[in-house]
């Protein structure tokens, strides 16, 4: 099994492309989140890449009204 067979939704991680397409949210305003964050415990670094982490994310998003 490749990583394109894993469904998003089930993803531990999630890349600012996927993140965007699974929250709805653009992917400027999600690199914005995670610069103006980098100590939240939503987002983690793999090399230069910003990985999200989606449950944690979505815990943070049910407690908004806005970005």
């Amino acid at each position: 099994m490749n990583n394109a067979d894993v469904p998003i939704w089930e993803k531990y991680t999630l890349t600012i492309e996927e993140a965007s397409k699974y929250f709805r949210i653009g992917e400027n305003k999600l690199r914005k989140l995670a610069e103006e964050n980098p100590t939240a415990g939503w987002i983690f670094l793999n090399g230069n890449r910003i990985q999200i982490k989606r449950k944690q994310f979505e815990k943070i998003i049910d407690t908004l009204d806005a970005i």
